[in-house]
């Protein structure tokens, strides 16, 4: 669907051309795609293979039937066709011309646009969705609304970071904790996803929208993975957690208990005030002069955080890989966000 938002944004050609359809008071059904499968489907109409411009485009619109145009947008294969799609495809369109082009992108997996002549609204389908396409002023606004809410449940994200932080470093951090963390993470990760689609769909409007979104949401992802990393399982990966969550429901993703399950931890997932011990990856990826690799090698020798607070430089340099002022690094690391963790849960 991005792919497809991003054919028909603001400042691209195709974008000019549907809006020309519009304005005209005229309807019209483009096929982004000229390939075989596209073709099979094309009844009647004529061969135009002619360079693609917002103004043929109009032109041709005039005409009754479907306009196939290449699949790089540089071209219009063929103008006045009547699409035949599988008809047993289901649809929930009632208008013949949006009905037809749900049908056609959901058979053929191509992105189709529909324009309607007498509401002037248009449809973008790809994939089995649909998206309506929006005004850039109201869009915008819509964006600003979903950046401000970003913000919010990012300072939440922050908070919840901070606190199980703090609950790590003196051992007594609960399945509660670390399960607000994931949780919130899914929350930020869907609006953020949201504004990404916004973005695409605004095109060469977007310039600003992206520096704030990419402010605010930052390395969020790579320390939610971290967190995740911490406490799953051996055998159960970051990524297949993660993606249990993005297959909640809206509703289902604010249920903790839900996020607990989703790390496949051993004991019972609904005692959120069970203890944990994290294995102490969080706080190692935090030394700069670190390598994954050995970060895992460090986390694996000592076996939990609390272990590894009491390491002193010489037990980490027995861990192989490790040489003498990467111990020294991890040592200061861990002492200091320790330090600091303790200090602002006293303020």
């Amino acid at each position: 669907m991005r792919r497809a938002l991003a054919r028909v944004a603001p400042g691209t050609p195709l974008r000019d051309g549907i809006e020309r359809v519009v304005r005209s008071k005229a309807g019209a059904l483009l096929v982004l795609d000229d390939g075989p499968d596209v073709l099979s489907i094309c009844s009647g109409g004529f061969l135009v293979d002619a360079p693609y411009s917002p103004q043929r485009l109009s032109e041709l619109a005039k005409m009754d039937g479907a306009i196939i145009i290449s699949g790089d947008g540089g071209r219009i294969a063929r103008a006045n066709v009547h699409l035949v799609p599988d008809p047993t495809v289901p649809t929930s369109e009632t208008g013949t011309r949006h009905r037809t082009a749900e049908r056609v992108a959901r058979s053929l997996d191509v992105p189709v646009v529909s324009a309607s002549e007498e509401m002037g609204v248009i449809n973008v389908y790809a994939r089995g969705g649909k998206r309506q396409l929006q005004e850039i002023g109201r869009l915008l606004e819509r964006a600003n609304q979903a950046l401000q809410t970003l913000e919010r449940y990012k300072t939440r994200l922050d908070d919840s970071i901070a606190k199980l932080t703090a609950v790590e470093v003196e051992d007594v951090a609960t399945l509660r904790d670390v399960a607000a963390v994931v949780q919130r993470g899914e929350l930020v990760h869907r609006i953020a996803d949201e504004i990404e689609t916004m973005i695409v769909e605004l095109g060469v409007d977007a310039r600003l929208l992206r520096l704030q979104l990419d402010e605010l949401y930052g390395e969020i992802d790579n320390e939610l993975e971290h967190v995740v990393a911490d406490y799953v399982p051996d055998g159960q990966s970051v990524q297949d957690t993660l993606a249990e969550m993005s297959r909640l429901t809206d509703d289902e993703v604010h249920d903790l208990r839900l996020a607990a399950r989703a790390l496949h931890r051993i004991g019972d997932p609904d005692d959120l005030g069970q203890e944990v011990s994290p294995k102490g990856l969080r706080l190692l990826h935090r030394t700069n002069r670190l390598s994954g690799d050995s970060a895992n090698a460090i986390a694996d020798h000592f076996d939990g955080l609390s272990k590894l607070q009491r390491a002193t430089v010489d037990d980490l340099t027995a861990v192989n890989g490790v040489d003498a002022a990467t111990a020294a690094d991890v040592r200061e690391t861990i002492a200091r966000v320790t330090e600091s963790a303790i200090l602002d849960q006293y303020n």
